[in-house]
């Protein structure tokens, strides 16, 4: 059995991936969202791209992720099997599958009324404003786990989150929006 302290301990050591990857998955691939509508392209041409985002940058930052918790153990002299038997150190497989799925599942979340209009066209007439309260909503509780589980004002934190969020949606919009005033 595992003690609740030593739980405890692994869910802090792995949090900066959940939160990472969470954070990253949802902020990208609403951007592709906002970007998409600010560049006024069809529903299908954000799904595409929405998920080739969420498979290839969730696969670019778990790898990437696994790479620096590898470089920072050997820069500090630690070998596999030290980071295995001492519950202290990140694992780097560990650490990269953590911050892949937590990257897949809250950055699917823009995606999902996508997902409904497409299987449901009747579903299909406010897709960019539940993407939006989705994604909102899903930074929202992410910052307030990192801010519980931080032991920082969890409040704050998921605003922080959220606002955060919110300008990378509207730089992207903007872009989008830019670009399409330009090439039309």
């Amino acid at each position: 059995m595992v003690s609740k302290s030593k739980t405890n301990t692994i869910e802090k050591r792995y949090l900066p991936e959940f939160v990472y990857g969470g954070i990253d998955g949802a902020i990208t691939t609403f951007a592709i969202v906002a970007g998409s509508a600010g560049a006024s392209l069809g529903a299908n041409v954000a799904l595409i791209l929405g998920f080739a985002n969420l498979f290839a940058d969730g696969f670019s930052m778990a790898v990437s992720n696994y790479l620096s918790v590898k470089s920072e153990h050997e820069m500090n002299g630690r070998t596999k099997r030290s980071y295995q038997a001492n519950n202290e150190f990140k694992h780097p497989i560990k650490a990269g599958f953590v911050t892949f799925i937590s990257f897949m599942l809250i950055g699917f979340i823009p995606l999902i009324s996508f997902v409904i209009g497409a299987l449901f066209p009747g579903a299909a007439a406010h897709q960019v404003l539940y993407s939006l309260i989705l994604t909102g909503l899903a930074l929202f509780l992410v910052g307030a786990l990192k801010g519980l589980v931080a032991n920082a004002r969890w409040f704050w934190s998921a605003v922080e989150t959220l606002v955060v969020g919110g300008i990378a949606a509207l730089l992207a919009y903007a872009v989008g929006l830019g670009i399409h005033t330009l090439v039309v």
